[in-house]
């Protein structure tokens, strides 16, 4: 149960850093184009954690469970990052938009835990195996490029 629990996080870390981190990196200006480069960016994390997953037939209604909250959650972020966007912010502005990305990122990976554990529980031993290394290996990743 831990173990199912802890690689859950590990997803939904791999799933959300990328949406979280850029939203809290700076000023960006948020605009149709990089609002369909951050739709990309989540259908290729998609596809991708699909394929290194090995996600079986049988597994499709629960693997699409966890690319509709993958979506949903992304969506969230990009809408945030757009609600949040002021280049002339205060420093306590700046914090307090930096308070609702973290708060969202929180949210989305506890919206994420139970659709992964539903897919995870559906997963043989290797593929649960195969999950725990490609996923710690992504958390080691972002958390390196994220300076931790």
């Amino acid at each position: 149960m831990v173990r199912s629990i802890a690689t859950a996080t590990l997803v939904a870390t791999i799933a959300f850093a990328g949406p979280a981190f850029a939203a809290s990196s700076g000023t960006r200006h948020v605009t149709a184009q990089s609002r369909r480069a951050a739709a990309d960016e989540v259908e290729t994390r998609i596809k991708t954690l699909h394929a290194e997953l090995h996600v079986t037939p049988a597994q499709e209604p629960a693997w699409n469970n966890v690319a509709q909250v993958m979506r949903q959650n992304a969506n969230r972020m990009k809408d945030l990052r757009a609600e949040t966007h002021q280049p002339t912010a205060t420093a306590i502005e700046q914090l307090n938009s930096y308070a609702q990305v973290v708060d969202a990122h929180s949210d989305g990976v506890h919206k994420f835990i139970p659709a992964f554990q539903t897919l995870y529980d559906s997963m043989s031993d290797a593929q649960k195996k195969t999950a725990d290394s490609v996923l710690r290996t992504r958390v080691k990743e972002a958390a390196r490029r994220q300076g931790r």
